[in-house]
């Protein structure tokens, strides 16, 4: 559960709301590329199996199309995942750590993140610039496999953008841990979830876990 559109009152609680909101269209941007990806490979991998089957023409180059591709569907959409929260995060014990050493675990973690992030986003633009300037190509269709690897350094790019935008809000939570959480992931408890998934499937307010009533 993210808290991306809260309205806080402090100085720096809104310009890191203003930075999240500037992020955000440009995450689901991408996020949209890597779906129009995956929904192109099905339609060339029907494609695929009807002209083997049917009209003996395979799609020229398939193989070679699944492997150009695999970085866009793979990567576009990871600061779009991060911004709500839909990573796996091992919250065993940071579900039970409460003010200021919570958020200061969680600055550490970030910053290791960020140094991580900004040294994969480097080799990742090095590895492309090589693939450009040497005309790497795939080995059966020989198409140009530099644009693929350009993903890499800017999917990279904007998440570690989006890792900076939650490093200042937990550096404004560290510094007064009764404020309203903006434009981080936060821990969702179950009973929230399954309340949630209910909300959404049911489309009324879902009971308290406290449970029903009775005639």
């Amino acid at each position: 559960m993210d808290s991306n559109d809260r309205s806080p009152g402090d100085g720096l609680g809104r310009f890191v709301a203003r930075l999240d909101r500037w992020l955000a269209p440009i995450e689901r941007a991408f996020n949209l590329v890597a779906a129009l990806f995956i929904f192109g490979l099905m339609l060339i991998g029907v494609a695929q199996v009807l002209g083997r089957k049917i009209l003996n023409m395979p799609v020229f180059g398939y193989i070679d199309l699944i492997e150009i591709s695999m970085a866009a569907f793979a990567f576009l959409g990871i600061a779009w995942c991060e911004r709500l929260g839909g990573h796996v995060r091992m919250d065993l014990v940071l579900g039970r750590i409460r003010g200021r050493t919570r958020w200061l675990a969680e600055i550490f973690g970030t910053l290791v993140a960020m140094f991580v992030i900004a040294v994969l986003a480097y080799y990742g633009f090095t590895h492309f610039l090589r693939a450009y300037e040497l005309g790497d190509s795939t080995i059966d269709a020989e198409y140009p496999i530099w644009p693929s690897k350009l993903v890499v350094p800017l999917a990279f790019g904007l998440l570690w953008l989006r890792l900076l935008v939650h490093l200042l809000g937990y550096a404004r939570l560290f510094a007064n841990p009764r404020t309203e959480p903006v434009a981080v992931p936060m821990i969702a408890k179950m009973d929230d979830i399954v309340r949630q998934e209910i909300k959404e499937v049911v489309g009324e307010e879902a009971p308290s876990a406290g449970g029903t009533d009775r005639a």
